[in-house]
């Protein structure tokens, strides 16, 4: 079963977002930011289900960009958190959920989306249409 996400779900998102046990330190903060997101309509995402057990998640950021030469539309999309079990990997999920998530962005307008991967992950998002672009960079003021 798959079904949307709700922020009650916050706390297993924040766990599909920080997986390793030495980040666990940074559920709480990130499972009260997506329950918020969420309540503000800027988080969207679904989660698969096996049983009552969740086993994979998806999650589509909503990000005000502000138009762009070519582009009026101010929104962007960001895919994140896409985890699946172990057990439960190569059987579709990841990509059915990330197509929800596309199909929701889409509802709304947004015509622009982006994502961070690994590379075991790369040839999924391929197949759905991303190309390959520069490197992300970070800045962590302090």
């Amino acid at each position: 079963m798959i079904r949307p996400v709700t922020p009650a779900d916050a706390s297993v998102i924040a766990l599909h977002r920080f997986p390793a046990a030495g980040d666990a330190a940074e559920r709480p903060v990130y499972a009260d930011w997506v329950a918020g997101a969420m309540q503000r309509g800027l988080y969207l995402g679904f989660l698969a289900l096996d049983g009552q057990q969740v086993v994979s998640g998806a999650g589509l950021s909503l990000l005000e960009w502000g138009p762009t030469r070519g582009d009026p539309q101010p929104w962007r999309g960001r895919i994140v958190n896409v985890w699946t079990q172990p057990d439960h990997r190569r059987h579709g999920l990841a990509r059915e959920l990330v197509r929800r998530c596309l199909a929701a962005a889409h509802e709304r307008g947004v015509t622009r989306l982006g994502l961070g991967t690994t590379a075991e992950a790369r040839g999924l998002y391929e197949r759905l249409g991303f190309t390959a672009g520069a490197t992300e960079m970070t800045l962590t003021l302090r």
